[in-house]
């Protein structure tokens, strides 16, 4: 899948933001495939037709949906931090809420408000990202000992030889 693609997919699904672009989005995915690499344990690299994949084994694979909906959750995460500090930033300007004057009142957004309420969306995407990985690793996990000795004939509960010993005894 190339690079323009998930940044389109990014940008739609968060509602088209005036503040972000395609092109922003394409070049914080490009930098930040070393973070998906480590959550999952993978080798994704970009290409020279920027599409992202790994090699494996002198096989090499595109990235799939599963990886794509990680490095997204990880991209919303990064988006929702930015608005925090955004916000937080503006509240620190903003010591004045409300203004009433005879019978008219005007009040502001209460910007703390907003990053407290947008620093929950956060925790709760980080969340869900933990979710994903936990749920991408133990899909993706292949055993690293097998118990037992499947060598040796015989011994089992269908083998006649051993189901007339224990009737004997």
């Amino acid at each position: 899948m190339k690079i323009t693609d998930i940044s389109h997919e990014i940008f739609t699904e968060l509602g088209s933001p005036t503040s972000l672009s395609i092109p922003a989005i394409a070049y914080w995915l490009r930098t930040n495939i070393g973070t998906l690499n480590n959550l999952i344990n993978t080798a994704f690299v970009l290409n020279a037709t920027h599409e992202i994949e790994q090699t494996v084994d002198s096989v090499t694979t595109e990235i799939g949906r599963e990886e794509t909906s990680i490095l997204k959750k990880i991209h919303l995460i990064h988006f929702y931090d930015t608005l925090v500090r955004d916000s937080i930033g503006a509240a620190s300007w903003n010591s004045v809420i409300e203004v009433t004057d005879m019978n008219a009142r005007v009040r502001k957004i209460n910007r703390s408000e907003v990053g407290k309420t947008l620093a929950q969306v956060k925790k709760e995407e980080n969340a869900q990202l933990e979710k994903l990985v936990i749920a991408y690793k133990s899909g993706n996990a292949t055993p690293l000992q097998v118990a037992g000795d499947d060598t040796v004939e015989g011994g089992g509960l269908d083998d006649p030889s051993t189901s007339s010993e224990r009737n004997t005894n």
